[in-house]
């Protein structure tokens, strides 16, 4: 048992302290470490080459602001044990621990559509069997069946401690600044209203820069024509190597990770089987990039393609719209790079494809950001004010990516 603590510096919030016991055994435990070698942003630094920051950064980041926000609500006479406080530090410690290479880019390409939150608890409910059930009240904290519900709140709502500590850190790194936020500023005026998180009225302008900032770095960072682009290359290199080794190729890869092109494990096999998520464990993004290196001399032509660009930097070219492209004119772009090419028209979908993006700050009513009135009343944030601001990031917008090769520069790999 690890009962010393540490104390970790970090560029975002300063001193972070780790406690000793339960927490600090979990930050040095395997499947906690692994997330040093997972990148927050994954491909974004091929536009902002300072986004290098990992997992395990945001995550101590978040544990840091979940201690902030519970000494806030015992000062305002919150009633919060001591193993309330350590279990919602725990949750918050482990809200990511489920993702896997790239984060979010191959959520769906290595896996049989079992997302990162699922993911997530089985690695918790596996901890909680480790630890001999010490992690019991965190886990029921995470699937919000704990009977406290503003806990569950802090973990996951449309103004969780995830999103406080990701867009400071995200805009810190990537150096947009104009998506910075003073997340210390909005912790201290949460309140607790019948149970539910709600912040005080005099916060109305902070949570309107937040969901400002949270929009445009969506449009600026995480949504980025770029960054969509080389995550789009990802995702179908992965999908044409699945499909090469499934029709008998051999590709070259690390062990950890050719268990899972071997067969697609879907959720169940995880919670059933402890190897698997064991298995699961292992694999991280220079398992990705130790394959895209091999792959880039492979004779298959897409799949070196793909790879040689991500490697190069050499990407997708992206036309955005905000209309779909109709199917026959999509069809005609392949068929023009399956002509000039001399590829497949099966090889053509890899490199020439449509992706749907959507953005809403805030949605209004689901799981709404509450407000304390001077009077008592709690009001969703969307009503609270008249800030045309805010209304207006109650919207829905979509727009089309078409990715498709840059013709100038196919000689190069031909």
């Amino acid at each position: 048992m690890s009962e010393k603590g540490k104390i970790i510096n970090d560029p975002v919030h300063g001193f972070i302290s780790v406690h000793g016991g339960l927490i600090q055994e979990i930050v040095d435990h395997p499947y906690f470490q692994r997330l040093r070698r997972i990148k927050q942003l994954g491909l974004t630094d091929m536009v902002y080459p300072g986004a290098n920051h990992t997992r395990f950064h945001h995550a101590l980041g978040a544990m840091f602001l979940m201690d902030l926000a519970l000494e806030t609500l015992k000062q305002k006479n919150i009633e919060i044990s001591a193993s309330e406080e350590e279990s919602a530090k725990i949750a918050i410690l482990l809200h990511d621990i489920g993702h896997g290479p790239f984060s979010h880019a191959l959520e769906h390409s290595i896996l049989q559509d079992v997302p990162h939150e699922k993911l997530s608890l089985a690695f918790i409910e596996r901890l909680n069997f480790l630890f001999g059930g010490r992690l019991e009240m965190a886990l029921k904290m995470f699937q919000g069946k704990y009977h406290r519900q503003f806990f569950n709140q802090l973990i996951s709502s449309q103004l969780d401690i995830d999103r406080l500590d990701y867009l400071r850190r995200d805009c810190f790194f990537t150096g947009v600044a104009e998506g910075s936020i003073s997340a210390e500023r909005i912790l201290r005026m949460i309140d607790v209203h019948e149970d539910e998180l709600v912040v005080e009225e005099k916060a109305i302008y902070s949570i309107e820069n937040f969901l400002s900032s949270r929009r445009l770095m969506y449009w600026q960072v995480y949504l980025h024509k770029t960054t969509v682009s080389a995550e789009e290359m990802l995702i179908q290199l992965m999908r044409r190597a699945r499909f090469l080794i499934e029709n008998g190729a051999k590709l070259e890869m690390t062990s950890a990770l050719s268990i899972f092109f071997e067969r697609r494990f879907g959720w169940l096999d995880f919670i059933t089987n402890p190897e698997k998520l064991n298995a699961f464990s292992l694999i991280d993004d220079y398992d990705i990039w130790y394959s895209i290196k091999n792959w880039a001399g492979n004779p298959d032509f897409v799949l070196s393609f793909l790879s040689r660009g991500l490697m190069d930097r050499r990407l997708l070219k992206v036309n955005i719209s905000n209309q779909p492209m109709e199917n026959a004119d999509l069809e005609k772009l392949r068929i023009q790079y399956q002509n000039e090419l001399g590829i497949s028209h099966e090889d053509a979908t890899y490199l020439v494809f449509e992706k749907e993006v959507s953005n809403s700050a805030y949605i209004s009513g689901g799981g709404r950001i509450g407000v304390k009135t001077r009077n008592g009343e709690v009001l969703d944030v969307a009503n609270a004010t008249d800030l045309p601001n805010i209304h207006a990031m109650t919207q829905v917008v979509k727009k089309y990516i078409i990715c498709q090769p840059k013709t100038i520069s196919l000689r190069t790999f031909l």
